[in-house]
């Protein structure tokens, strides 16, 4: 009796295992009867295609499969959106500078990097900045702004590796006086970011905050800093490892 029923088992698991060869055979065939596009149109053709895609899109296909993919992750189709991404903005990434990354990385590493608010030394040292009042500074303070009188342009001031922070000669305002700044960042228990904050000596501290051209702005209710386009001037800035 256990015989028989032993027996019954292993043809109805052979019978399986033979409808479901039978199934993937079907499969294939209705695969193979379609055609892939890139197999139908081939690599060339299909980058032609893929070209005219936004970069999501573009990105999306990488997953449909491993020929998708070939095509999808060339760097020649990933060129010129890293292009036209980094087109007009103020600071260019030194993410993007690393050799071994293929475009479709380095242009996933741009656009992380320009969305991060976390400022870093780099970040600080490797740009010129704009120093001006806000509306709340004391009068007299605002009058030695030459932005405010426009009777020039906005004061610059300049973060150093050491510690130290300085400005352009015979600045009315700055008076000479020596200057630290630090970067201060506090995290809550699942490790985001609570508080993070330029200070420079004991002065009122600034907030960070970033914008869409990826520039960065340092600011309290007193005054701001503004950091200089330079993406024309003296190429890739900030940190060269990811920083999210």
């Amino acid at each position: 009796m256990a015989e028989r029923k032993r027996a019954r088992v292993e043809a109805e698991a052979e019978e399986w295992q033979r409808r479901k060869r039978g199934r993937r055979r079907q499969r294939r065939g209705r695969r193979k009867k379609r055609g892939d596009p890139v197999e139908v149109l081939g690599e060339e053709v299909m980058g032609l295609v893929m070209e005219l895609l936004d970069a999501r899109s573009v990105a999306r296909c990488t997953a449909v499969s491993r020929a998708w993919y070939g095509v999808a992750a060339d760097n020649r189709l990933w060129a010129p959106k890293c292009a036209e991404l980094m087109a007009g903005k103020a600071h260019i990434p030194r993410l993007t500078t690393i050799r071994t990354a293929s475009k479709l990385s380095t242009y996933s590493m741009a656009i992380t990097d320009g969305k991060r608010s976390r400022i870093t030394k780099e970040d600080l040292c490797d740009h010129a900045w704009e120093y001006s009042f806000t509306t709340a500074a004391p009068e007299y303070w605002r009058n030695l702004d030459p932005s405010w009188k426009r009777t020039g342009p906005p004061m610059r001031r300049y973060f150093h590796h050491d510690g130290y922070h300085s400005a352009d000669p015979h600045d009315a305002v700055w008076g000479g006086h020596e200057c630290e700044y630090t970067v201060i960042t506090s995290f809550v228990g699942d490790g985001q970011i609570r508080d993070h904050y330029v200070r420079i000596n004991r002065w009122p501290p600034m907030k960070v905050s970033r914008k869409e051209d990826w520039s960065w702005e340092l600011s309290n209710n007193l005054y701001r800093y503004n950091s200089i386009p330079d993406a024309d001037d003296k190429g890739c800035t900030g940190p060269l490892f990811p920083v999210w």
